[in-house]
């Protein structure tokens, strides 16, 4: 059995598949996992709220569909196949999630963490020699678990299609990683723990789920995918520009010490990849600035640098909606330390960082007003308080 939470990217919009860094925590919401090992090779997923079913054979050649919700646990399967050679067992896994779905809390990347660790498991995959050339450490494994997802290779363990979205290991390393009451401050590519920060003991966030579904495997795919997509075509005029070698963007800026103003001359021509190029600069300022503002204990510099993280993503990165825009403003407005909309965007949610006695009124007052402004999204906004929980473990 495993207990697989959901996650809070408190700031760092679109930042880890450029290796820039993150501020990241887990929730006390996830998912609750059952699993029993198999004498074959096929792999059987029961989502034990939803009564669905998904099967399948560990093979490299498994076939997955991209627009349902067994993409994500099937492409482990077929990656594993692909990757450990020898005899592989099946499983049979049950999980109950209490995370809103597709609601930028890492419903998707914790269901590949889940599958991973049980299949992991059951085939003693840590014992094998190519999981031990790759995979030294939990950083080492959430950034493979990333590239399972993305379909990128992971040092010496062949990818392949992933499953459809381009993203980075941001999601997996809170899963694996987090530190209960407190902010971990990670950079990637590679993946390096900067600084854990701990959070006032007296707050806790209060997350709203905002009801537009922002589901990575549906409707935000192409959404999610053209904001990294913009972060690599700004880097590859840069390479060719310049001569770089840089394998980042964050490593292109630091190339040199006004690497913001080199870019501005390369990319003249080209002001939305400029705009993207902005925004990763600018967020990964404020993530540095916020982490000194908590471990100082001012929040209210810390609330006004979230802010600015809102706006930025509103300005430049263009994947707010009106309803998280909203969500974010009241929820300032009803007296959040400091809040922000999270996650890959284009839905999905928001926290409220507030003093934990006032939570329940908060959240009251909070959903009051949202559904005051968006009352077609009652049905399916929900509003739920968590304090910053412990990584997945197994229990």
């Amino acid at each position: 059995m495993f207990w697989i939470p959901g996650r809070i990217e408190f700031l760092g919009k679109h930042t880890d598949y450029a290796g820039g860094p993150s501020l990241v925590c887990a929730v006390e919401r996830g998912f609750a996992v059952a699993t029993l090992p198999r004498v074959d090779r096929r792999v059987h997923i029961y989502d034990a709220c939803r009564g669905v079913t998904a099967e399948a054979e560990l093979t490299p050649e498994l076939v997955v569909r991209q627009d349902h919700w067994s993409n994500y646990p099937l492409t482990v399967c077929r990656r594993i196949a692909r990757n450990f050679s020898g005899a592989l067992h099946g499983v049979d896994l049950a999980f109950a999630s209490d995370l809103p779905p597709a609601a930028g809390l890492s419903s998707s990347s914790a269901l590949i963490v889940a599958t991973f660790l049980a299949l992991g498991e059951v085939n003693d995959l840590p014992a094998r020699a190519e999981y031990r050339s790759a995979i030294r450490d939990t950083e080492d494994l959430a950034g493979y678990l990333g590239a399972v997802e993305n379909g990128s290779d992971f040092r010496g363990l062949t990818g392949d299609s992933g499953v459809g979205t381009q993203g980075g290991s941001e999601d997996h390393t809170a899963i694996l990683c987090a530190r209960a009451r407190a902010l971990v401050q990670y950079a990637y590519v590679p993946i390096r723990l900067e600084r854990a920060v701990p959070l006032p003991n007296d707050h806790v966030f209060v997350i709203a789920a905002s009801g537009v579904a922002a589901a990575k495997a549906g409707s935000a795919r192409d959404q999610y995918n053209r904001a990294s997509a913009t972060a690599a075509a700004a880097l590859d005029i840069w390479r060719v520009a310049t001569g770089s070698a840089a394998p980042t963007l964050a490593a292109a800026l630091a190339e040199s010490p006004d690497g913001i103003e080199q870019f501005r001359l390369v990319l003249e021509q080209r002001p939305e990849l400029m705009a993207r190029v902005e925004h990763f600069a600018v967020e990964a300022e404020i993530i540095r600035a916020a982490g000194d503002a908590l471990a100082q204990g001012d929040l209210k510099l810390l609330g006004g640098l979230v802010d600015r993280s809102q706006a930025t993503a509103e300005r430049l990165l263009g994947n707010q909606v009106k309803e998280t825009i909203a969500l974010a403003r009241s929820a300032r407005e009803v007296g959040a330390v400091a809040a922000s909309a999270f996650g890959a965007g284009y839905g999905g949610s928001v926290y409220a960082l507030v003093e934990a006695a006032d939570a329940d009124r908060f959240r009251r007052r909070w959903a009051a007003a949202y559904m005051q402004a968006f009352p077609s999204r009652g049905a399916d906004a929900s509003f739920f308080v968590t304090p910053a929980g412990p990584p997945a473990s197994r229990v």
